[in-house]
């Protein structure tokens, strides 16, 4: 890989965003954790030898600032993965609309403000990957789920707008889109939904979360960092504009 590169991973602190930042530590690059969560992600980045930055990416300056600081510190920066996000479940008639707001400008502003902001950076160099993590339902909907269907959808028309700008300089931009993953996000969804639907637990991941699955199982974090890796590696050069599902067959039917 030559020089050391350097990644910045957005909600890094725990589940997809943590696998991805060991993964891409383990690859051998120097990984900025950005989150709000100071004590996990601090540790995140203390047990993979990267630098944390203490992060509320619904503020714009504290986005500018996490570029900021990767480049302080390391001089450059060569990927960023767009991870960071939350869930809420609700009908539209009771969604409230602070959480609406909150959504849109986690999941879809902070994405295309750091996408802005790496930009120069990785233009110049002529190199860069920038990954943004979207979910399958940036690709079909559920019910409850408004904001962040509409974030998750919105984050794959700027993948596809920014990949046509960043092709003649050597920068692509992919997104992931996985179904439902083993992370405490997940979890809170889970006893979320039970609440929203009036079923069981046990019903949600089974009738809800499983269903239109082919692989009856949820997804391991560990299995987003590796396609992040190889989106990074010289092999996944000629991808860009993609939107890959790893969602266990769930858009076959």
């Amino acid at each position: 890989m030559g020089k050391q590169r350097t990644a910045i991973v957005t909600g890094g602190a725990s589940g997809i965003g943590r696998a991805v930042a060991e993964a891409l530590a383990l690859y051998g690059y120097a990984v900025v954790v950005a989150d709000v969560d100071a004590d996990q992600g601090q540790g995140v980045a203390n047990a993979i030898g990267g630098q944390f930055v203490c992060a509320d990416l619904s503020n714009r300056q504290q986005c500018r600032q996490v570029v900021d600081s990767t480049l302080a510190q390391f001089g450059s920066v060569d990927v960023l993965v767009n991870n960071a996000g939350f869930q809420h479940i609700s009908p539209i008639e009771s969604f409230p609309e602070e959480i609406w707001e909150r959504m849109l400008s986690v999941m879809l502003t902070a994405p295309f403000l750091l996408i802005r902001y790496v930009w120069p950076y990785l233009k110049t160099q002529g190199w860069g990957r920038i990954i943004n993590v979207s979910s399958i339902h940036g690709q079909v909907a559920s019910p409850f789920k408004a904001g962040y269907i509409s974030a998750k959808h919105g984050l794959i028309g700027l993948t596809r707008a920014a990949a046509l700008e960043g092709g003649p300089y050597g920068i692509t931009v992919n997104a992931i889109c996985p179904a439902y993953v083993r992370t405490p996000l997940v979890e809170n969804q889970i006893h979320a939904q039970a609440e929203a639907r009036g079923i069981s637990p046990e019903a949600v991941v089974e009738d809800v979360m499983l269903e239109p699955a082919a692989i009856k199982r949820l997804i391991e974090p560990q299995e987003i960092g590796s396609l992040v890796v190889y989106l990074c590696s010289d092999a996944a050069a000629s991808i860009t504009g993609a939107a890959l599902n790893l969602d266990l067959g769930w858009t076959a039917r």
